[in-house]
């Protein structure tokens, strides 16, 4: 599972998240959208801009509670921006609060942050490296290693706070979890790096910090002041705001060094800087590089409750004492643990297409020429050639290009429109026709143009299509006559609930119902001609019958006179 979770399902196809991942590392595929884990600088701009929620962020509580449950010392690393985004009269108050949900240790990260401070210092005390980029945030970090990698040698070969500082834990409590809460989820990638071992054992947001206490019904502002016993960070609490890591630097070195300092912030403004860089226009400058517009106290795992950036940044900044560290404690600290870290160049090496490969793909969204390239953004990427880059390398898809897919709908529809047999109408609830196919015009006599601006009971009977609009019931294979214009139709006649309105199809059915007509016509006459037939018939027989009945009465008649005659003879030659 990644650290960012995606929901398939809630994706509409906006590209919303491809126009505003600076980095593009949000691909297409299958018409969803899906984030590349090696590419992602999880800086949190999609969780943030996502209108469906696609996207949400996995999180450790489940796992922090279980380690609390087991009976596991459990020590929180609890970043400073706490200190502006958290509600409480005493700091130590926190501590008090995350000590009743079951932590054994609530400790600053700023403690690290002291001893990061003073590597920068003598980073900038040995003044070899031509510039110096700070390496407190991740997702900074991740955007030199993966896409400016030519910047690598520049980056402070520093650990970040939160990681010196959980080694400074586990070097005190070798058995202890150590769980960091801050803003940021870009951390929680940074403790899953191998480079770091198990130093981090979770990682919390703001808002895991805020269910749970709510949950428990704890109230940081009700619970007793329980003081930070550790020393005191002093001005590194202000690694949160901007310009805080070089306010902590500047109070913190022995000496003035050569090199110009200076803070950029906000992914647009961190890209343009590496660029510049890359150009060689950057020399001799220690450069406080943070991802998050406004610092920390804005990260992405920062809940929007109005919380303004520039009143937190003032609030620290005047509460915060301009005060270095205890520099023995410090000393004593890098004395016992090395906090090096190696940069790498992790850029992906994707494949390239040929000019010629690039050109097919813009063939394939009907760009043949410069000027249908309109580089209109719509699809995510500025330019249409970045997008054509982007399908070959199977990260985007064509369909993605808005523009082509408007024309190309618009043509289907068109076409189906000019080259239909039937009828196609659509009108709205007043009866205004909206649409109306080219073919209406051979049965109703009116153009497409003069039906546009119509309403349909100028030239036909409107009840059934009101009928379908009062009831949204369908109306399937109902015939008509339409005797004005002598055609016959067969109408299907649905309701659109999205658009409130009415789709009709009229299917010509004239030719078959005269077909039928004369097929009638002809079975009426052969019935006709049948009963003359049989009524002949019947006069023949009964004439027949006639005749019979007269020849047998004679026969009958002849033959008693015969039988008669015959026994008068025999009687009368007895008697002799």
């Amino acid at each position: 599972m990644g650290i960012i979770d995606f929901k398939a399902t809630k994706c509409k196809h906006c590209y919303k998240c491809v126009r505003y991942c600076d980095v593009k590392a949000v691909m297409i595929k299958d018409e969803r959208a899906e984030i590349m884990p090696d590419k992602c600088i999880l800086c949190g701009h999609c969780l943030q801009i996502c209108p469906q929620s696609a996207k949400t962020l996995n999180s450790d509580l489940h796992l922090v509670k279980a380690m609390i449950g087991r009976g596991e010392k459990v020590i929180v690393s609890l970043a400073p921006s706490y200190m502006g985004l958290l509600n409480y009269k005493t700091i130590g108050q926190v501590k008090a609060a995350l000590k009743e949900l079951g932590f054994f240790d609530v400790r600053e990260t700023a403690e690290g942050a002291a001893v990061v401070t003073a590597e920068y210092a003598r980073l900038l005390e040995e003044g070899t490296m031509e510039n110096i980029i700070t390496t407190c945030c991740p997702s900074a970090n991740s955007l030199i290693e993966i896409y400016y990698p030519q910047l690598v040698p520049y980056m402070a070969a520093v650990v970040s706070p939160m990681i010196a500082h959980g080694m400074m834990i586990k070097k005190e409590y070798p058995d202890a979890k150590v769980v960091f809460v801050g803003p940021c989820i870009a951390k929680k990638q940074e403790a899953e790096d191998i480079r770091h071992g198990d130093v981090i054992d979770a990682v919390l947001n703001f808002n895991d910090i805020r269910q749970w206490l709510a949950e428990e019904e704890v109230i940081i502002s009700e619970c007793e002041d329980d003081p930070f016993v550790q020393f005191d960070p002093q001005v590194n609490r202000l690694y949160p705001v901007t310009n805080g890591v070089v306010n902590s630097v500047l109070s913190t070195e022995k000496q003035a060094d050569r090199y110009r300092k200076f803070y950029v912030h906000g992914l647009a403004n961190c890209i343009d800087l590496c660029k510049s860089m890359v150009r060689g226009e950057i020399k001799g400058c220690f450069i406080e590089m943070n991802i998050c517009a406004g610092g920390c106290i804005k990260g992405p795992a920062v809940a929007d409750e109005g919380v303004s950036r520039f009143k937190v940044k003032l609030d620290m900044e005047e509460r915060i004492p301009r005060e270095p560290a205890d520099r023995e404690k410090v000393e004593e600290i890098l004395k016992n643990l090395s906090f090096v870290k190696n940069f790498e160049d992790r850029s992906p090496k994707d494949p390239m297409p040929t000019e010629e490969q690039i050109q097919e793909i813009l063939r394939m969204t009907g760009k043949t020429r410069p000027e249908d390239e309109l580089n209109c953004g719509a699809c995510g990427y500025p330019t249409c050639r970045e997008k054509a880059v982007a399908v070959f390398q199977k990260k985007a898809e064509l369909n993605m290009c808005i523009p082509f897919m408007h024309e190309k709908a618009e043509s289907f529809a068109n076409l189906v429109m000019e080259t239909s047999p039937n009828v196609v109408l659509i009108v709205d609830k007043d009866m205004k026709i909206l649409e109306y196919s080219a073919v209406g015009e051979k049965y109703f006599g009116k153009t497409r143009q003069e039906a546009l601006d119509m309403y349909l009971y100028e030239f036909i009977d409107p009840s059934d299509f009101q009928w379908v609009l009062d009831t949204h019931q369908n109306i399937h294979g109902k015939k008509v006559t339409y005797k004005e214009y002598g055609v016959t139709m067969l109408q299907n006649i649905v309701y659109i609930q999205k658009e409130n309105a009415v789709l009709a199809t009229f299917i010509d059915i004239t030719q078959q119902e005269e077909q039928a007509r004369m097929e009638y016509e002809t079975k009426l006459d052969t019935i006709d001609l049948a009963q003359k037939v049989i009524h002949k018939q019947m006069m023949v027989a009964q004439e027949i019958a006639g005749l019979l009945g007269e020849t047998t009465a004679e026969t009958k008649t002849t033959l008693t006179k015969l039988c008669k005659t015959l026994l008068d003879d025999g009687s009368e030659s007895e008697v002799r």
